[in-house]
Formats: structure tokens, C-alpha cells, sequence
């Protein structure tokens, strides 16, 4: 078996060399490398080459990743045979020595798709280090549901060849969204295009994985401003994905979470008015039956976060992370009514 790495990549002169030494330090190493650098004005290309890598360039892309990506693999699928691999991993990753090794074995299995377990990297301050924690209850999450996965993230996704090519057909063919019409593996339509083609990959009949040991590093948003936007993308997006394929035998549970997601938007906003309401009526007087319900949160943000050590779950006990609670509920109030009201998109 074959396996090829892309690297999509738009001015990454500061991360594409970490991406790449994670990939030459990988137990089972990709046969090929290849940095798809899509209009880049940076040294991206030119750190790409001297670390060894082919680069590739795109052409006329105005699709962001999912179209450079399209331009990549429309070239690279044909030389390819169905048993090979490719691995897509964004250029702000570093993948730990045995993803794949790990991914190619489950892709033997018969998956559609094998993804990764992410933790935060270091920086951002304050609000990295929330990303951390939360990134840290995210890899707990997959771990006790043996690799059960709802996306295989944009961070890192192997898939076989033959796969990639079952969606490119089936694009063609009306049995999935034609995407960019010419039969393009993403589709450069949506906001989310690894959700997606997540999607895509389990309409066609194939599960999805993240298994545990499939671990990497992934940078966090430096400043609250970059975090709305990146979660309004990502909230928004899914939310369209499940209009785009409707009620389906797959979309049901991802419609069940939308809505899950939706009514805590609410409670959210019920319990803050509640608060402000009693604060400017008397005052707020402890009821029991709240102090038990604060202690079940206590422990539950203390235990969910045992990954990242006693230190951080010692902190976690103050319910300092409610910041990113109330922040993140904000943020898919807004990208739930972007979708309904069909207001302009931007990325």
C-alpha cells in the first residue's frame, strides 16, 4: 500500500516546517509528501522544498482548502490504486509518531475514514488554554466510546483510495451534493467541508474512526476574536450540512445534537436572565437544590479534564471555564439564526 500526505496550505511559513518533522518522524513514514500550497505570498513553498517535500501549486483556486485540495487530488487519484492511501492533515498540525501506523491499520478494517484525537498546542493565553481543557474533554469523549466519532476533523484524515473515488462518482452521479460540479472529492460549496465529507463517506455506507493512539498537536486561536469566528464557521457549517442532506438514516443524530445544542442555547439564556432578574429583585437566596446541582457540575468539569493532570483539575473546580461556556453558547445562538435568516457567509 501506497500512502500519500497532503499538506493544504495558505501562507503557513511559520507551522509547515513542525507539520512536516511530525510526518518524518512517524513510525510507518507516507511514501510521498506533498504540501499543496495555494496562493501563498509567504515562504510556505520554499521551507516546503528544503524540509524535502513535492509542492504543489494551485491554479486560479478561489475555494479555499476544499478546492486546493480538489486540484491536488484530481491529479494524484489517477496515478493511485484503489488500496492506497492518502492522508490529509492541515499544515498547523504535528502528528505523533504513531498515528499512522495506527490509521493504516483501521483503514485495512474497512473504514472510510480514520481521523485524529487533537490536543491544543502551547500559546494563546487565557483562551488557548480553555481550548486545551475543552480539547482534552473532546479526546476523553472518543476514548470511552472506543473511537466513535461524529466529523473526522480537518485536523488529520486518512482515507483510502478507492473511497475518495466512491464519492468523486457518486457526486457525478446525484447520489451525494454535486459540490463544485466536476466531481471534486470536497465540496466547495459548504463552510465545513470535512464535515461534510463526513457526511458523504457514511451515505455511502462506510464507518468513520478516531481511534485513541490516532494523536496530534493542533494550534488554538490566539484571541477570543479568532475563536468566534473559527466557531461560527464550524456551528454554522454543520448546521447547513444537515439542511443540505436533510433527514437521513445518518443525519438523524446529527440533527438531534443541533437540537440538544439549540435548547442549551436557551436554558443558557433562561439562566442568565433568571440571575439578572433576581439580582434586581431582592437578591438571590441559595436554594439547596441548586448548591446540588452546582456540586454535580463541580465534579463533572474537574473529572472531564483528568487528562491534562491534578494541577488543571484542581483549578477546573472554581468553574472559571463557564467564560467559554456562556462565550461558545453565544456564539451558536448566532450561527443558528445566520442560517435561518440566510445571511451572507464569509470565511
Amino acid at each position: 500500500m501506497q500512502l500519500v500526505a497532503l499538506i493544504p496550505a495558505h501562507n503557513e511559513q511559520e507551522s509547515i516546517a513542525a507539520a512536516l518533522a511530525g510526518l518524518y518522524r512517524q513510525q510507518r513514514r507516507p511514501d510521498r509528501i506533498v504540501v499543496v500550497a495555494d496562493n501563498c505570498s509567504d515562504a510556505t513553498e520554499q521551507i516546503a522544498e528544503a524540509w524535502g517535500a513535492e509542492v504543489f501549486v494551485t491554479s486560479d483556486n478561489s475555494a479555499k482548502k476544499a478546492g486546493a485540495l480538489n486540484q491536488a487530488l484530481a491529479g494524484l487519484l489517477p496515478a493511485l490504486s484503489d488500496d492506497d492511501a492518502v492522508l490529509v492533515t492541515d499544515a498547523d498540525c504535528s502528528l505523533d509518531p504513531e498515528f499512522l501506523a495506527v490509521a493504516l491499520d483501521h483503514v485495512g478494517q474497512g473504514y472510510g475514514g480514520v481521523g485524529g484525537v487533537f490536543r491544543g498546542d502551547e500559546g494563546g493565553g487565557f483562551v488557548g488554554h480553555l481550548q486545551r481543557n475543552e480539547y482534552a474533554r473532546y479526546a476523553r469523549d472518543v476514548a470511552r466510546l472506543n473511537g466513535k466519532c461524529l466529523v473526522l476533523t480537518g485536523t488529520a484524515a486518512v482515507f483510502k483510495v478507492s473511497v475518495l473515488r466512491e464519492i468523486s462518482a457518486a457526486r457525478l452521479a446525484g447520489r451525494l451534493p454535486a459540490g463544485d460540479g466536476r466531481g471534486g472529492v470536497y465540496d466547495t460549496t459548504v463552510l465545513t467541508e470535512d464535515n461534510e465529507l463526513t457526511f458523504a463517506i457514511k451515505h455511502l455506507g462506510y464507518e468513520v474512526i478516531s481511534p485513541a493512539a490516532c494523536t496530534l498537536v493542533t494550534e488554538v486561536m490566539p484571541s477570543w476574536r479568532d475563536l468566534w469566528n473559527q466557531r461560527l464557521r464550524w456551528k454554522r457549517g454543520a448546521v447547513e450540512n444537515c439542511f443540505q442532506y436533510g433527514l437521513t438514516r445518518v443525519t438523524w443524530r446529527y440533527w438531534g445534537r443541533q437540537l440538544l445544542t439549540f435548547a442549551g442555547v436557551l436554558v443558557t439564556f433562561a439562566y442568565l436572565g433568571t440571575i439578572v432578574w433576581a439580582l434586581t429583585n431582592g437578591g438571590m437566596h441559595v436554594q439547596p437544590f441548586w448548591l446540588a446541582i452546582t456540586g454535580i457540575f463541580v465534579v463533572e468539569r474537574v473529572v472531564t479534564v483528568r487528562l491534562r493532570g491534578w494541577r488543571q483539575m484542581l483549578v477546573a473546580a472554581s468553574m472559571y471555564e463557564l467564560v467559554l461556556d456562556f462565550f461558545l453558547q453565544a456564539c451558536h445562538g448566532k450561527a443558528y439564526a445566520d442560517a435561518l435568516l440566510q445571511r451572507r457567509r464569509a470565511w
